[in-house]
């Protein structure tokens, strides 16, 4: 059988006047969205226009939380309480549900962002509150999320998970992302993003940026709507996927569930 994966993309991750990347040409390539809710990036127009054009072009609906963090763009560190978290995330999905629910669609799927994503990856107290949050929210959403503590804490209450991997940012030897305060950060060649995702969907690892190979398991292959030439390189990975035989898809074919919005069939 053919190995298969989905395609994500961070996107609605402007605000106001303000666009960051673009967002109509990368949703003719992706499977599924992560779309800012508020707190880091997104406003209500932008974030109606985005639940609109992914339903238009048959892209699956994701909710993207974050730190209450809009000028550091959810990226800085922030110490909170189990029950912030756990409300700053339903008050974000909610806010999100509302314009899926206006355009007769659903969310499906949760995936944190910034450094929220990133410590919910090995901090068991904030990854419990997310955890709680898509619990109380709806249990039916597909947690979206590297191995670690939120997966762990997804999966002790009955939740879905899906595990992201990442095309466009180097890891540590200990599976986690290098800080992107690092030179080394992001991986912007198109290139070895291409053969880097080759070698995670079909062999199950990745490099490391000190050189040593990782197990990684990948349900989605994200790329971050902000990274340099992101729509290049996301045409550049498409490509490459299908050329080597790899089935793009959706979450909601590998996860199914009633409960999912299940848009039309997005075009190869």
């Amino acid at each position: 059988m053919a190995p298969a994966i989905d395609l994500v993309a961070d996107i609605g991750e402007g605000f106001g006047r303000y666009r960051l990347g673009n967002d109509d040409a990368i949703l003719d390539i992706v499977t599924s969205a992560n779309i800012a809710c508020g707190f880091h990036a997104g406003d209500p127009r932008t974030m109606d226009e985005t639940v609109r054009n992914c339903i238009k072009k048959g892209v699956s609906i994701g909710a993207h939380p974050s730190f209450p963090d809009l000028v550091g763009f959810g990226r800085r560190a922030m110490d909170l309480s189990a029950n912030d978290v756990r409300t700053d995330v339903l008050y974000q999905v909610g806010a999100l549900h509302a314009f899926a629910q206006a355009h007769g669609a659903r969310i499906q799927h949760l995936a944190p962002h910034g450094r929220l994503g990133n410590v919910v990856v090995e901090d068991p107290m904030y990854a419990d509150a997310v955890a709680d949050a898509v619990a109380d929210f709806d249990p039916s959403l597909l947690v979206v999320t590297q191995e670690g503590a939120l997966a762990d804490s997804a999966r002790k209450r009955g939740l879905r998970v899906a595990i992201a991997a990442f095309a466009d940012r180097s890891y540590r030897d200990d599976g986690t992302l290098v800080p992107r305060s690092s030179a080394n950060a992001l991986v912007t060649d198109p290139a070895e993003v291409v053969a880097r995702v080759l070698r995670m969907v079909t062999e199950g690892v990745v490099r490391s940026a000190a050189g040593r190979d990782l197990e990684v398991k990948c349900d989605t292959v994200l790329i971050h709507g902000d990274t340099p030439d992101s729509v290049r390189l996301a045409r550049k990975l498409k490509a490459g996927l299908l050329q080597a035989g790899v089935v793009i898809k959706p979450l909601r074919y590998s996860f199914p569930s009633e409960s999912l919005l299940t848009p039309r069939e997005h075009g190869s």
